[in-house]
């Protein structure tokens, strides 16, 4: 449960020193040749283009400097073609009006690589690129003017190799290990996108929806709640630093103190259970979902099946698509996770 896929730590896997040297010289030939071969006109038929002419940019947005964990990036002007990395940067970037020509399908929803919530804004379907291990040639061939890797691992060597290729946004300087908040990446990314006040439009609307959902529902207030997943690898719960449990927070819910009170795995958003520790999940309500695993690990599950609030059907097993959408938590998942999610802790906390 350590990256957005649940992958363990080992499996993270980034260029070595004498790989990335090969990759920069091979992508500083291809960005030569691109630079000097094709302009947007002459790109092949197989080429995303340049779907974002009408930039959109806010009056007076450029230049921007951003700060990230990597230092400053200065955007000097609207950029054209976007490649999207980070878990959620794409969509992030849509709910801005902007298409990105390239971007990273992390939950593997197939077609353009983006949930229900965001189907139909693109016009041109991005290329796919790769998740824990990027094409960066197929990067570079797509000659973006900017990269955006907001919500991602934090790696050094990720980043450099991305920053040969275009002005990179990385992650900010608490963003390690897809750490950054959902308010983090919408600004970051309508800065970089030169629409500061489309960003905190967005993120004011999320902020309103949490906060009618709470008003509806004083009851929640203080209840406990926990968080967690069964994996491959067995039960886990989420902790304060993920995002997951901080939406139930927003509800009026507290975190589960027995979770809390568990050490963190390297995740720095997880405890692993053992099946003898599984009962302190046990909470006024628990939202759980599988990952990569049938429901029936979960359902099939003896001390699960004990906890008292499976007994007094105060838990909630989330569909792939709604876990995704409370996963991703992005500016466009948000919504749809909170019409989905508020009816079913409706139904196992009534008032």
């Amino acid at each position: 449960m350590a990256t957005p896929q649940e992958l363990t730590p080992t499996m993270t896997r980034f260029p070595s020193a004498s790989r990335r040297a090969m990759l920069l010289s091979a992508l500083g030939a291809a960005l030569t040749t691109t630079a000097c071969g094709a302009s947007d006109e002459d790109a092949p038929a197989s080429d995303p283009g340049t779907p974002n002419p009408d930039t959109g940019a806010e009056t007076g947005a450029f230049p921007v400097t951003i700060t990230t964990k990597f230092g400053t990036v200065t955007v000097e002007e609207a950029p054209r073609r976007v490649v999207a990395l980070g878990w959620g940067d794409a969509e992030t970037a849509l709910a801005l009006g902007v298409q990105p020509v390239g971007a990273s399908d992390w939950l593997a929803f197939g077609g353009d690589g983006v949930g229900p919530w965001a189907a139909g804004r693109y016009t041109t379907p991005p290329q796919i690129i790769g998740t824990l291990e990027p094409s960066y040639e197929a990067i570079a061939a797509l000659r973006p003017d900017l990269i955006l890797d907001v919500k991602s691992s934090g790696d050094q060597d990720r980043h450099d190799t991305l920053a040969a290729i275009a002005p990179t946004v990385g992650v900010p300087v608490d963003g390690d290990s897809y750490l950054t908040s959902r308010r983090q990446q919408v600004t970051m990314i309508a800065q970089a996108l030169g629409r500061p006040e489309e960003g905190r439009r967005l993120d004011a609307a999320v902020d309103e929806a949490f906060a009618a959902a709470a008003a509806a529902h004083p009851h929640w207030r203080g209840r406990t709640a926990s968080a967690a997943a069964r994996t491959s690898r067995g039960w886990g719960a989420y902790v304060e630093a993920s995002e997951r449990v901080q939406f139930l927070q927003r509800l009026g819910f507290v975190q589960n103190p027995q979770i809390a009170a568990l050490p963190v795995s390297g995740s720095g958003f997880t405890v692993d259970l053992s099946p003898e520790r599984l009962a302190v999940l046990d909470a006024d309500v628990v939202v759980t979902f599988p990952i990569s695993v049938p429901v029936d690990d979960i359902t099939d599950d003896p001390v699960w099946q004990a906890l008292p609030a499976v007994t007094d059907a105060r838990a909630v097993i989330l569909d792939a698509e709604v876990s995704s959408a409370y996963s991703l938590s992005s500016v466009l998942s948000l919504q749809y996770a909170l019409d989905a999610l508020v009816p079913l802790l409706e139904k196992a906390l009534p008032r």
